[in-house]
């Protein structure tokens, strides 16, 4: 029997929007139904953002009741796309894929629907454009009523559910990577520069280690890249620089300086330095290693 899932009518939000995105995932035929109305809410199959009741063993996902339902560890409170991500998550992205979701992409929309700011502002007037910016420029004229706001948000749920399927995959396909970063670092000679044969998402694995300083790998421009590794996660400032006299060097002037033949350039900000070979890319980290 098809399933039937129903959300509010009315204007709607990402944080719906998502939480049926992910539900179509698991019921693919289900039907979709925007209401307030207590007694289509009661036989539905599923609920989300509505109902004023949070139960996953009879599949009622609101957040609206008093007290809410529940918050992270964080700090961050649940909304509908969270809850329904809590529940089955681990299904469609496995375990490590459900918390790499969960981070990139449940909680920045759970946030700002809970009025939990996740950024401040450092310009006046300036602020990222986001996800919700992005749904938000679906909405039109509100001349059509609730046929019009349930089509668009069908539109939007059907761009949703596309975007959290390639997430799922890049996340699954991460996990994986990470795995394989952690396996050359264990069989590395020097923890210090971990060299990668080809671009993996090392940040995350690496960054914690303390004796990590310098990650070598090959650029799609075709030449090989050295990186200094962040103190922090996500963070800018780096465990250790490439020298001073380097930055901003490239080619004859960048040789010179470093005396690596193969050298070719050094950002400013003496993170990353780019050499025409793998080895040439060893040797410049070595060289910031020992400076």
């Amino acid at each position: 029997m098809t399933k039937t899932i129903a959300t509010h009518n009315g204007m709607f939000h990402t944080d719906d929007i998502f939480a049926v995105a992910t539900l179509l995932n698991i019921y693919p035929d289900a039907e979709v139904i925007r209401t307030r109305d207590a007694e289509k809410i009661k036989a539905a199959d599923v609920v989300v953002d509505v109902g004023f009741e949070y139960d996953p063993i009879k599949e009622r996902f609101d957040h609206h009741q008093p007290g809410g339902a529940g918050m992270r560890p964080n700090g961050i409170a649940y909304a509908s796309f969270g809850l329904v991500w809590k529940e089955y998550g681990e299904r469609l992205a496995g375990v490590e894929g459900k918390t790499l979701i969960e981070e990139k992409l449940v909680m920045p929309i759970d946030a700002p629907d809970n009025g939990i700011a996740t950024y401040t502002p450092i310009f006046e007037g300036v602020r990222p454009y986001t996800i919700h910016d992005f749904f938000y420029s679906f909405i039109g004229d509100y001349a059509g009523g609730e046929e019009y706001l349930y089509k668009t948000f069908i539109e939007c749920v059907k761009v949703a559910k596309g975007l959290l399927e390639r997430e799922i995959k890049k996340a699954q396909e991460r996990v994986e990577s990470m795995k394989v970063v952690r396996e050359i670092y264990d069989n590395s000679p020097n923890k210090a520069i971990i060299v990668l044969e080809k671009a993996l998402p090392w940040e995350a694995v690496l960054t914690p280690i303390f004796d990590t300083r310098f990650v070598v790998y090959p650029r799609r421009e075709g030449n090989w890249g050295a990186k200094a590794v962040p103190a922090l996660v996500n963070g800018f400032e780096r465990k250790v620089y490439f020298p001073e006299s380097w930055a901003g060097k490239m080619d004859e002037e960048l040789k010179d300086v470093s005396g690596v033949e193969g050298a070719v350039f050094c950002h400013r900000g003496k993170f990353l330095a780019v050499a025409n070979s793998k080895e040439a890319a060893i040797e410049l980290a070595e060289k910031a290693l020992n400076a």
